[in-house]
């Protein structure tokens, strides 16, 4: 027996259904501006043999057999589309966490921080809200830089 992917859920739960076994790719493309004109976006992906499954927080679902692929077939073909996909995931995915963490985990860290410093105790949460907000901190940095790190790694090896 196999497994076919059905859909993902709006929580995220992803679903899947017994079948017998086929020899398929799934390839994931993140693109808002495709979900605007979805339904010529999907033609542009069937035109070139992959079964459009679904949407779901700006990445699209793709499936196509092996069968009908040419060798290690992507729907990104060259580095130049691969590099545009990457810029679209920054813009759509670490904007925002960036905008979270300067907007509220920064500014509730420096705050907490200094009532603590200031008041001790008696006006802060407690210093349980300070380390889980240094937490947060550490998190989103490495978040940060681990986006970073592989951002430049590939720019490196597309300039190649």
């Amino acid at each position: 027996m196999g497994w076919k992917f059905v859909h993902v859920s709006g929580i995220g739960c992803y679903y899947f259904e017994k079948c017998e076994p086929e020899d398929v790719v799934y390839q994931l493309d993140y693109n808002l501006e495709g979900i605007s004109s979805m339904p010529e976006y999907v033609k542009m992906f069937q035109d070139l043999g992959w079964e459009y499954l679904q949407s779901f927080w700006g990445y699209s679902y793709f499936r196509k057999p092996s069968s009908e692929m040419n060798g290690e077939e992507e729907i990104f073909c060259d580095d130049a589309s691969k590099l545009e996909m990457m810029k679209r995931v920054f813009k759509g995915r670490i904007r925002p966490a960036a905008c979270l963490f300067f907007l509220t985990v920064l500014p509730n860290l420096c705050l907490q921080g200094y009532l603590f410093a200031e008041y001790g105790d008696a006006r802060t949460a407690a210093p349980f809200v300070i380390y889980l907000y240094i937490v947060m901190t550490v998190l989103y940095l490495a978040l940060f830089a681990w986006f970073g790190w592989q951002y430049w790694e590939y720019l490196k090896a597309v300039r190649r």
